[in-house]
């Protein structure tokens, strides 16, 4: 069984975004046909967005048209159960841009092969964020030895 000596720590912004630009893999979760919807992504942290590239016609693509997103990125480790989650949830935004299209692209480098030829970006509209770490514990006390 496992000794719970773990604390849950809501992260400040501040550490949220930091820890948000340590990743390059996050997942973002949209509605389809009145029902939520999850793909992983590769992603970067640019002013103060999410952006991320797809290609026109996907399910993603057409959801973000209008819609609400959020999308999650985490790094967990399943020895020590320890980890981290952050969340943002903003409306999509197509870059429709050539210039900032071209900036966004120097800080974005999508995995999944394809002509990954529209843009988003999801403003950190609301940003919320755990970790679950190891609980330091004070120093036992040294016990006396007995005398005799």
């Amino acid at each position: 069984m496992w000794q719970d000596e773990r604390a849950l720590v809501v992260l400040s912004q501040r550490e949220c975004l930091a820890l948000l630009r340590t990743e390059q893999v996050g997942r973002v979760v949209f509605t389809e046909r009145a029902l939520p919807a999850v793909v992983p992504v590769t992603f970067a942290v640019l002013d103060d967005a999410i952006v991320l590239a797809t290609r026109a016609g996907t399910r993603l693509a057409r959801s973000a048209r209008g819609g609400v997103l959020a999308f999650e990125a985490d790094r967990l480790d399943p020895v020590t159960r320890t980890g981290w989650s952050v969340v943002v949830t903003g409306m999509a935004e197509y870059v429709a841009d050539p210039a900032e299209e071209a900036r966004i692209r120097t800080v974005l480098d999508p995995w999944a092969p394809g002509g990954n030829n529209m843009v988003l970006r999801l403003p950190l509209t609301v940003m919320t964020g755990r970790r679950i770490e190891a609980e330091v514990l004070p120093p036992a006390s040294p016990v006396p030895a007995p005398i005799g």
